[in-house]
C-alpha cells in the first residue's frame, strides 16, 4: 500500500493495487485476500475509506492493525503526511515483531532447558536402580525411605508445576 501511495495513487486505488500484489504473493483464498476483496467491494459502493479501514480493524481485532488504522484515519482527517505516517507505523510494527521473535527465541531455549531439567531426576533414579540396587532398596524398601521419597516427589511435582507456569509466558 505504501508503494502505491508513493507512486501517487489515491487511497482507494492503493487498496486495489495492494489486492493485486496479495494475489501474486498468496495462493488460494487467504484471510487477507478476502478482507481486501471485501474492502474493494465497499469502495465500489462509495463507502468512505476511513470507515472501511475502521471496520476492517474491528473485524480483525489485532492490536497493531487497530493502532495503524487509528493513526492513519486521524492523519487523513487532519491533513497529515500519510506517507511518513505509514512509513513510521510500518517501522514500529516491524520493530515490535522483531522484539517478539527475539523473546520467543529466548523463551524457547528456556522451555527446552526446563524439559531437560525435568527429566534428569528420573534419569538419575533409573541409573541408581541399575548401578546401585542395594542403595535404592534402602530408599524404597522401608517405610521411612518411602516417606522421604514421597516428600521429595511432592516437592518435585510442585517445582514442575511452578516451572510450567514460568515458561508458559504470553508475549
Amino acid at each position: 500500500m505504501l508503494a502505491s501511495l508513493n507512486v501517487g495513487y489515491s487511497l482507494e486505488n492503493a487498496i486495489k493495487e495492494t489486492k493485486k500484489d496479495l494475489d501474486i504473493l498468496y495462493n488460494g483464498q487467504t484471510a487477507i485476500q478476502r478482507e481486501f476483496t471485501y474492502m474493494i467491494r465497499q469502495i465500489f459502493v462509495q463507502i468512505p475509506t476511513e470507515q472501511i479501514l475502521e471496520e476492517w480493524a474491528d473485524r480483525v481485532k489485532q492490536e497493531d492493525l487497530q493502532n495503524f488504522v487509528n493513526v492513519f484515519v486521524t492523519a487523513k482527517r487532519s491533513g497529515g503526511d500519510l506517507l511518513s505516517i505509514i512509513r513510521d507505523s510500518i517501522g514500529q510494527i516491524r520493530d515490535k515483531i522483531e522484539v517478539e521473535r527475539e523473546i520467543e527465541t529466548l523463551i524457547a531455549a528456556k522451555k527446552y532447558e526446563f524439559k531437560v531439567m525435568s527429566a534428569i531426576p528420573f534419569g538419575i533414579i533409573g541409573y541408581m536402580k541399575i548401578s546401585f540396587p542395594e542403595f535404592m532398596e534402602i530408599l524404597y524398601g522401608n517405610v521411612l525411605g518411602v516417606g522421604v521419597m514421597s516428600i521429595c516427589l511432592m516437592i518435585y511435582a510442585g517445582a514442575y508445576y511452578f516451572g510450567q507456569r514460568i515458561v508458559n509466558i504470553e508475549i
